[in-house]
């Protein structure tokens, strides 16, 4: 279909995430529709010192999680990711690293329901498990670098026409002007949903995570440890990252803490993390160089994900005038059909692409 004959659509996208910019990465490379992208939030990349978004601060690797032992969509989300980051690989932005999964206990090997979507799976013999670990798998992973891959994103959307805008909306009534008539949103606010009028999904919880950015030669490993088939308050994990612009550096993670809305540094946590590492990669221990720390809340959801349409009529009914009045045109009753998508919790990069596609099926469901 040439671009003439292509239906032009109006599509706001809330939030500057790797979830938001994947989808309109999706939205805007699409061959059918036209879709004229405007991203709105209040972080973007660049903004590597707020701690009121997750995506600069994830370990950014894939990694097994619980979920997709029992959640079809979420396995295919992140069989479409994985394959994807994979072939990204001879771009630098991802790096294809030998990873390990460790566990002290044998609940780890009740739940592999990932063997066939990473690359060369093979359980380890008890000779290869260090202690205290008594059981493990190894593979092939794919590791990000937020700092590199984010504004990579933001610059194909840019050169794509994809129009940012940084603002802070706190009810939907504010979009309904950017969204016309005939256009569509999409709701990636992760945490942010619990407190956007018209949204307000208490489900929503925020996940503690403390990690260590490090340089360091040598570390070219994915591990990670778990204390039984799932994820502890406690997880230890080195992440190596490509670097097109800084080499040799890891992310070391890390604490797992839920329902925790502490943003502030633990130092005593850092120490913690740094000592259980330095037990999986001894190199640590000499020759480190720290370059940050990191706390950032994770975006889980009780339930699981929310990827779905839905329409809402605007403006919102205000039950005692309590939201927001914005006048003007903005009273004027329209409905909007609204695409979820969040509650990714520590899984969002390697959902994202699988994610993206399935909210693109929705987005054209619905024009």
């Amino acid at each position: 279909m040439s671009s003439d004959s292509k239906p032009r659509v109006p599509l706001v996208i809330l939030g500057a995430g790797v979830t938001g910019l994947t989808i309109a990465y999706i939205a805007a490379c699409d061959s059918d529709v036209d879709f004229d992208i405007t991203i709105i939030a209040r972080d973007m990349p660049g903004d590597w010192h707020s701690q009121a978004w997750a995506s600069p601060f994830a370990g950014a690797s894939w990694s097994p999680n619980p979920l997709g032992a029992t959640d079809e969509r979420v396995r295919r989300w992140e069989q479409i990711t994985f394959d994807r980051l994979w072939d990204m690989a001879p771009s630098g932005l991802v790096k294809r690293a030998p990873a390990k999964v460790l566990g002290e206990t044998d609940g780890l090997l009740s739940t592999i329901w990932w063997q066939d979507l990473v690359r060369d799976f093979k359980l380890l013999s008890e000779s290869e498990v260090p202690a205290p670990c008594k059981v493990g798998a190894a593979f092939t992973t794919v590791c990000i670098n937020p700092f590199e891959y984010l504004p990579w994103l933001r610059s194909e959307l840019e050169s794509r026409g994809v129009v940012f805008r940084r603002q802070y909306i706190r009810s939907l009534d504010e979009v309904k002007p950017l969204v016309g008539k005939t256009g569509l949103l999409v709701n990636a606010t992760s945490l942010g949903s619990r407190s956007l009028i018209g949204v307000e999904d208490t489900a929503m919880y925020p996940i503690r995570g403390q990690s260590i950015i490090v340089e360091r030669t040598g570390l070219e490993e994915f591990v990670t440890v778990r204390s039984g088939g799932g994820l502890s308050e406690l997880p230890t994990s080195i992440t190596p990252r490509p670097g097109l612009t800084q080499m040799n550096t890891a992310s070391l993670n890390g604490t797992y803490q839920v329902g925790s809305w502490d943003t502030s540094l633990d130092m005593s946590a850092a120490k913690g993390i740094f000592e259980r590492c330095s037990v999986i990669a001894p190199c640590l221990k000499e020759g480190t160089k720290i370059l940050m720390h990191t706390v950032a809340l994770r975006p889980d959801r009780k339930g699981g994900p929310r990827v779905e349409a839905e329409r809402i009529s605007l403006p919102l009914v205000r039950s005692g005038s309590l939201a927001p009045n914005l006048g003007g045109n903005a009273e004027q009753p329209q409905d909007i059909t609204v695409i979820h998508a969040y509650g990714m919790g520590a899984t969002g990069y390697q959902r994202s692409w699988g994610v993206a596609i399935e909210v693109l099926s929705l987005l054209k469901e619905n024009m």
